[in-house]
């Protein structure tokens, strides 16, 4: 009877949380899946260079907070043609990892060009302006990008094993369960990325307050030395992955298969994917339609350019749509506009950065502190959240989100205004002003993570098996495009409240644009008042209409 009680108890008890959050999810986790996480890992491991290009540009570069609101938005136009890429991989399913190996020589050009930049500036800019050079590796980066990450959502739905050891189908439940673990691990691999790329930024950038502009350029040029291992990584998985495959086929005809009967429990023969015209049609008229407007110079280019990639995403969605059944299709077009209004809300901008960097002193190494604290308590996050994204609806989870994306922008408000003395002093030096930025941090660190697991994990167990990748990459490329909308938005409060950090000719020293932060608070407000008004009304709206869903 004890014995029974004890156990009983041990059912509710701390061991029992930590049993269905930790130890669940390594009891789930197959050797299969390894392949697919080393190119998510890989795409998290890219942010090495993140803080190496705030500071190239703040100490190198004369391009405005606008201007890099702006760029941002060029950098994310790339994954909308995850579209015809997820389609692409779908088609040549045998021969998809071949486009890893593409994605890797682009990502790795990218970080050879930022070499040579800062160790070979003079032969790189008799080719062309540093500001060119260093614009080009930003884009460059994105696109390889987008295309691996094309291939490794597909890798995830492959890295799921639909029959045992034996040859036997997996029952439909557990199948289910390893679709969530596998998408849960997934964002998991990313964010460790992100870990490792924090901790090699707070060793590579120990004392480096103390260093001359040579000194500082050399440990810069190191950062995208080591960022070549990036590609590596990601091709290493693809290795792996085709070593995985041929010993499980070897094992399966052990068991009495023929090669051919082993070969079609991998290759999908009976799901072959008929080649829709449409999503090729979409990707290239979004390339007609960037480089037209772009290289014309075009006024609102980044409007058009956006106007038109919605209007070509939205038209493959109703392709997809067309496949599902009307239940169906109705939960995912308002799941996908919830998520979509959750992303777009316009962000502070590179002036909250500049502002703490020359008020508040924080150097590359504390910023490299909070990039590794901010992934930390990311990968806790998803973790802890993981068995309450399981229990409760997409819905619930994002209305929760919004309203912490709310909290979080509030620690800047208080930082700003503390140390302009505009109101009560809310921090006494430096010291309180980090401890609040940590405090910022906590919060805001897992909440774009979270809000995609559930809709990728939907996407695995409700897509059509023969257009898995298609669907991952459309829904992705919709998603994405509100990063766009998100900094367009930036750009257009950026404009309004006017942010200037200050900028030093290098030859005279000479300051040519004076520092000026005396709107930041006001961009700050209005900031929170739009990332926690809009997504909340949209929830009310889609939950009140046809679109309503409880998934």
């Amino acid at each position: 009877m004890t014995s029974d009680h004890t156990r009983q108890r041990a059912k509710h008890g701390p061991a029992a949380w930590l049993d269905a959050v930790v130890y669940d999810l390594a009891r789930q986790m197959r050797w299969t899946f390894l392949p697919p996480l080393m190119v998510y890992f890989a795409a998290g491991f890219s942010g090495l260079t993140g803080i190496v290009g705030t500071f190239f540009v703040k100490e190198y570069l004369d391009l405005s907070a606008a201007y890099l609101a702006g760029l941002a938005f060029w950098a994310g136009l790339p994954w909308a043609l995850k579209m015809p890429l997820g389609h692409l991989v779908d088609i040549i399913w045998r021969w998809k990892w071949l486009l890893v190996y593409l994605g890797a020589g682009l990502i790795g050009l990218s970080m050879i060009i930022m070499y040579f930049v800062l160790t070979e500036r003079e032969m790189m800019e008799a080719i062309m302006p540093i500001s060119a050079w260093y614009i080009t590796s930003f884009l460059l980066t994105p696109c390889g990008l987008v295309i691996q990450d094309a291939v490794a959502d597909a890798m995830s739905v492959e890295a799921v094993p639909r029959v045992d050891t034996q040859g036997a189908p997996i029952p439909e439940e557990q199948s289910r369960a390893m679709h969530v673990t596998m998408q849960t691990l997934g964002r998991f691999a990313l964010i460790t990325g992100t870990v490792v790329v924090a901790a090699l930024n707070i060793w590579m950038f120990r004392g480096i307050e103390a260093m001359d502009a040579a000194a500082k350029a050399n440990v810069y040029a190191t950062i995208y030395l080591v960022a070549l291992s990036i590609p590596l990584v990601s091709v290493s998985g693809v290795i792996l992955a085709g070593v995985q495959k041929y010993r499980a086929k070897h094992n399966l005809r052990k068991t009495g298969l023929s090669p051919a009967e082993a070969d079609a429990l991998f290759e999908r023969p009976d799901e072959d994917t008929t080649p829709n015209p449409w999503y090729f049609i979409g990707g290239g008229a979004f390339v007609i339609l960037t480089l037209a407007v772009g290289l014309g110079q075009v006024p609102y280019s980044q409007e058009i350019i956006f106007a038109g990639s919605m209007a070509i995403v939205l038209f493959l969605m109703r392709q997809l749509v067309a496949t599902l059944s009307a239940a169906q299709a109705r939960a995912l077009i308002g799941t996908a506009t919830i998520i979509f209004m959750f992303r777009a809300v316009p962000r502070p901008g590179d002036g909250i950065t500049w502002f703490n960097i020359d008020v508040l002193g924080f150097d590359q190494q504390f910023l490299s502190v909070l990039s590794l604290i901010t992934s930390v308590l990311t990968l806790v996050g998803i973790v802890v959240l993981r068995p309450l994204m399981a229990e409760k609806p997409i819905v619930w989870i994002i209305a929760m989100l919004t309203i912490a994306g709310g909290v979080l922008t509030l620690p800047n408000i208080g930082l700003y205004y503390g140390i302009q003395d505009i109101t009560a002093p809310l921090t006494g030096g430096v010291v309180d002003a980090r401890f609040i930025a940590i405090l910022d941090t906590a919060i805001e660190s897992p909440l774009g993570q979270v809000a995609m697991i559930p809709m990728l994990a939907w996407i695995a167990r409700n897509a059509p098996s023969n257009l898995k990748a298609t669907f991952f990459a459309v829904m992705a490329s919709f998603t994405n495009l509100a990063l766009s909308a998100s900094s367009l938005t930036t750009k257009y409060l950026n404009q309004i409240y006017t942010v200037t950090r200050e900028v030093r000719d290098p030859a005279t020293g000479e300051v040519t644009v004076p520092a000026d932060y005396s709107e930041l608070g006001v961009l700050l407000i209005v900031v929170t008042a739009i990332t926690v008004g809009i997504p909340l009304l949209v929830i009310w709206l889609v939950q009140n209409s046809r679109l309503r869903t409880s998934d």
